[in-house]
């Protein structure tokens, strides 16, 4: 199977660059009920894989009520229509067949996976699922335990105390400030009312995408979109307008009695669709974002040797761009990671990349590019994906020959516009040596 969907990865990956080509192997389809698509088929393999993902995810939370998307999403499949939460996992045991529900920052998902025979029965369940969740006080309590377990776990993890600090200094009032999972109070205070709100307000044909690879054809494809969500609510798009991200650099020290600090660092970034994001791309890959490679490890690890992973990234949600990063190490070793990393922050946006370092990543990255699609579920996530970043269908074509075209003159003015060593916010749990916070903003963050 491995060989199989390798196979197919290579033959999107040199898939001609015109849409208009019939033999390119991503196609749209739209149903007679207007649902739209993605859809690479694969007869190959009898196994079809579906991916859904409606725009929205936890900054759909009202105020006071965070974590209500996330553990809607997680109730879904604890009973519906008819069946409770054993039945149904029942039924899909059946087909052996999958389905699972998920929600992030900027989105709700589902992920099916099944048996190409039994694929009409396993869209019928998701049907039921969706359009008949049934939310009972038994399966809310149930789910809410589970969350609540995890969010006291996260409590004593430095790196998950980290982030969530970070994210709450960086935004304010605006609701990524919050975790997807929401706090110990909101998600204790949340009522089946709540719930059902935050539930209909996750599900709406207008945010949906769907990403299908496998083995069915398109008459049967089309046919299987109707009666699967044809009665979903219509809904509208949602409000894509940026949000306000710090501007100010700063440093929170929340203290830990641990032998290992944990550091989440960043600043403003761009979104996806700004047109220098390639560029942004390969610069990072050189930064931060290279593993063993990057400029990051080589001075913090490889010289120096003060942490075994520090990295950097960009982050482009759908209402804020971020440029993030991070290091963990032993507490007498942090001051100078943060400062090895500043320096190089500062030496990128001040000198670019040398044309050698330009030559390895776009090597790198071009060449590692098939990689991502080695199963059916990384490439139905990316057809998805792709549609969420309103790319273009033939972007998996066209996205090599993008990294190519960045140049040195690119890197250098983009690196100048993005990398702000001055804005760098950083949030560090533990008991960093010689180390204390400069910024108030953290005071009375809720558990």
């Amino acid at each position: 199977m491995r060989t199989l969907t390798l196979a197919l990865a290579a033959s999107l990956a040199i898939a001609p660059a015109s849409a208009q080509d019939d033999t390119s192997r991503i196609k749209e389809v739209t149903s007679p009920g207007g649902i739209t698509a993605w859809f690479v088929q694969e007869p190959a393999i009898p196994i079809v894989t579906v991916q859904i993902a409606f725009d929205g995810g936890a900054r759909l939370d009202e105020k006071g009520k965070e974590g209500a998307v996330n553990l809607a999403a997680g109730l879904i499949e604890e009973g519906a229509g008819d069946m409770d939460n054993q039945e149904f996992a029942a039924r899909l045991d059946d087909l052996s067949s999958s389905i699972g529900f998920s929600a992030g920052r900027d989105g709700f998902s589902v992920s099916v996976s099944s048996l190409s025979e039994n694929i009409g029965e396993t869209m019928d369940l998701l049907h039921i699922a969706l359009t008949e969740p049934q939310f009972t006080d038994e399966a809310i309590e149930r789910v809410r335990e589970q969350v609540l377990s995890n969010l006291r776990s996260q409590a004593k993890d430095p790196q998950a105390q980290a982030s969530r600090h970070w994210y709450a200094g960086v935004f304010g009032d605006a609701s990524y400030a919050t975790p997807v999972a929401g706090t110990k109070e909101s998600v204790t205070a949340l009522t089946r009312d709540d719930l059902v709100a935050a539930y209909d307000r996750m599900v709406a044909r207008a945010r949906m995408k769907i990403g299908v690879v496998g083995d069915i054809d398109t008459d049967a494809l089309v046919s299987l979109m109707d009666t699967t969500f044809g009665d979903l609510p219509e809904g509208e798009a949602l409000d894509r307008t940026p949000v306000p991200v710090r501007e100010t650099g700063g440093l929170v020290v929340i203290e830990e009695d641990v032998p290992q600090s944990a550091v989440v660092l960043g600043h403003r970034g761009i979104l996806r669709d700004d047109p220098d994001y390639i560029t942004a791309y390969v610069m990072n890959y050189v930064l931060g974002g290279g593993g063993l490679t990057s400029r990051l490890t080589d001075e913090v690890r490889e010289k120096n040797g003060l942490a075994y992973s520090v990295y950097s990234y960009l982050y482009p949600l759908d209402r804020a761009g971020l440029y993030m990063g991070g290091v963990a190490t032993a507490n007498a070793r942090v001051a100078k990671s943060l400062e090895l990393i500043r320096q190089e922050w500062a030496r990128m946006a001040e000198g670019g990349l040398t044309q050698e370092e330009l030559d390895a990543a776009k090597t790198y990255l071009t060449g590692s590019f098939a990689l991502r699609f080695d199963s059916n579920a990384k490439i139905a996530s990316f057809l998805v994906g792709a549609q969420s970043a309103n790319l273009p269908i033939d972007y998996i074509d066209t996205r090599n020959g993008l990294v190519e075209a960045v140049t040195l003159e690119d890197v250098s003015r983009v690196a100048g516009r993005l990398l702000k060593p001055d804005d760098l916010f950083v949030v560090v749990v533990g008991k960093p040596e010689g180390m204390e916070s400069a910024d108030t903003l953290m005071e009375g963050i809720g558990g």
